[in-house]
C-alpha cells in the first residue's frame, strides 16, 4: 500500500515561537505517522505546492482566517493534526469550521487511528485514480446456470465499469475465466502440493486432495495471471454462473491471493462489490467480507432461493437479516475468523470437485456496508452478528443470524443484495472514509 504525500503548510505570520513550535510539532507527526504517510518539506501558506495527496496542519494560528483564499486555492484536503498528541487541537475548532464554510474540505481526527483512517483513504483514492488494475475472470456476463438471476445486475453493464473508471480512475480488466481454469487443470499436482505446502489449511475431513489440489492449482494460475498483468490489486470471477468452466471455486485462491500478496477480492464477479472492499479494508484495515443478505421482511422470497423453509423463530424478526452465500456464511480471510475450515462444495451448480469456506466473524456488533451502483452514494448499517444458523440439506448450511435498528429502512435503502460486512462497528470510520471519496453517506 502505497502511503498518502502530505504537504505540511506554515503561515508567514508566525512569529519565532510559532515556527519553533511548528518544527517540534512535524517532528512529532513523523513519529506516529510515518507508516501511513511521506511528509514533503513544507510549504508557506500561499506558496505553491509539489506534487501532493492532501496538505496537514501541524499548527493554526489565526492568520488562517486572513489567508482562506490562498488556502482554498490549493483544492487538497486538509489534515489538521495541531496537538501534541497527533490530533486536533480543541482550540483549533473555529478555524476548522471557518475553512468549511468557505468549501474546503477539512479534517479534524480526534484520535490517531481515526487520522490513519483518513491519511490511508487518500492513498487508496489516489491509488485508484493512478490506474491500478482489477481483474475480472469471465466470458459471457449475465449468462450461464442463473442466466434469470445474474442477467438482472447493474455490474455487467458497459455504463457500470464506465462509470467506476471515470470516477475513480482504477481499470477493470476483463479476462477468460474458460482459459483460467483451462490452465489451472493443466498444472501439476505435485507443483500444487509443493506450492501449497507451507499453506497450513484446515480441512474438512471429507474434502478429497483431488479436490484441494484443484483448488491449489486455480490459485497458481490466478497469481501467475496477476503478475503478467502487473499493478494488480483486486479480483474476482464469474465462478457461479459460468461453473461449467471449470472444475473448482476460487474460494481457497482468493484467500490465498489475499494472506501472501495484499490482492482484495470479491465474488460472482460483482465489480462494485470489488470496489467497495478495496476501498474499505485499504482505508479501515477492518476485517470484511461479501455475502448475500435476506431480510426476514423478504420473506418467501428470499427463503425459497436458500431451499429454507422459514426463517428462525426470534423475537422482533422485521429488524433481522439471514447473511449466507454459497451455502455458508461467505467468503471471509481467515486471518478476520474465529473460525474458518475449507469444505466440499455446497451448491448444486458448482462441481462436484468444487470447494467453499466455512467460516465465522466473532459474534457481536457488525457493520454492513457497500457503495451505490450511481458511486455517488454508500450505505451504512449499524449490525450486530447474533448467532449463527444452520439448515442441513439446504443452502444454507451455517449462515449469520443479523440485528439491525429499522428492518423498513434498510428495505428502503439497500442498493444489491450483496453486501459488505465488517466485523466491529466502523460506522464513525466509514464516514471519514466517504468524504475522502466524495461519497454521500446513508446510515441506518
Amino acid at each position: 500500500m502505497m502511503k498518502a504525500r502530505l504537504v505540511p503548510l506554515y503561515f508567514d505570520a508566525a512569529n519565532e515561537r510559532e515556527r519553533g513550535e511548528f518544527k517540534e510539532q512535524l517532528g512529532r507527526l513523523k513519529e506516529m505517522y510515518g507508516d501511513v504517510a511521506e511528509f514533503l518539506e513544507p510549504v508557506c501558506v500561499g506558496e505553491q505546492l509539489p506534487d501532493a495527496d492532501a496538505v496537514v496542519f501541524p499548527q493554526l494560528i489565526g492568520a488562517a482566517f486572513k489567508e482562506s483564499e490562498s488556502l482554498k486555492k490549493y483544492n487538497k484536503p486538509m489534515i489538521v493534526l495541531t496537538s501534541k498528541f497527533g490530533t486536533v487541537e480543541m482550540w483549533d475548532w473555529e478555524i476548522v469550521y471557518y475553512l468549511r464554510q468557505k468549501g474546503m474540505n477539512v479534517f479534524s481526527p480526534y484520535n490517531i487511528e481515526l487520522a490513519k483512517v483518513v491519511i490511508r483513504a487518500i492513498a487508496a483514492k489516489e491509488q485508484l485514480k493512478q490506474g491500478v488494475k482489477f481483474l475480472m475472470f469471465q466470458d459471457t456476463p449475465g449468462e450461464g446456470m442463473q442466466a434469470y438471476i445474474f442477467k438482472r445486475f447493474y455490474w455487467w453493464e458497459d455504463e457500470a465499469t464506465q462509470t467506476m473508471a471515470d470516477t475513480f480512475g482504477m481499470k477493470l480488466i476483463h479476462k477468460s475465466w474458460k482459459k483460467l481454469a483451462e490452465d489451472a487443470k493443466a498444472i501439476s499436482d505435485d507443483e500444487a502440493r509443493k506450492i501449497s505446502a507451507d499453506w497450513d489449511i484446515n480441512k474438512a475431513e471429507d474434502l478429497t486432495e483431488k479436490a484441494f489440489l484443484s483448488a491449489v492449482k486455480l490459485y497458481i494460475a490466478a497469481k501467475a495471471e496477476c503478475e503478467k498483468e502487473g499493478n494488480v490489486v483486486g479480483i474476482g470471477c464469474n465462478c457461479l454462473n459460468e461453473s461449467f468452466y471449470s472444475d473448482s471455486t476460487p474460494c481457497l485462491a482468493w484467500n490465498m491471493l489475499f494472506e501472501r500478496d495484499g490482492i482484495i477480492f470479491a465474488c460472482e464477479g460483482d465489480t462494485l462489490t470489488l470496489l467497495s472492499n478495496y476501498m474499505i479494508y485499504q482505508s479501515l484495515k477492518a476485517p470484511f467480507m461479501m455475502s448475500n443478505v435476506y431480510p426476514f421482511l423478504v420473506g418467501m422470497a428470499a427463503l425459497a432461493h436458500e431451499k429454507i423453509d422459514k426463517f428462525p423463530d426470534i423475537e422482533d424478526p422485521d429488524n433481522h437479516a439471514l447473511v449466507v452465500h454459497c451455502g455458508y456464511f461467505g467468503l471471509v480471510a481467515r486471518q478476520f475468523c474465529s473460525r474458518w475450515i475449507l469444505r466440499p462444495k455446497a451448491l448444486e451448480i458448482v462441481d462436484d470437485n468444487a470447494v467453499v469456506v466455512d467460516c465465522e466473524l466473532p459474534k457481536g456488533p457488525a457493520t454492513l456496508a457497500k457503495v451505490a451502483a450511481d458511486m455517488k452514494h454508500i450505505v451504512i448499517i449499524e449490525a450486530e452478528i447474533e448467532d449463527y444458523v444452520q439448515y442441513p440439506g439446504s443452502d444454507c448450511r451455517n449462515g449469520a443470524l443479523i440485528r439491525y435498528k429499522d428492518g423498513h429502512k434498510v428495505m428502503e435503502s439497500l442498493s444489491s443484495h450483496h453486501a459488505i460486512v465488517m466485523s466491529g462497528n466502523w460506522k464513525v470510520e466509514l464516514l471519514q472514509m466517504a468524504k475522502v471519496f466524495g461519497l454521500e453517506p446513508t446510515v441506518l
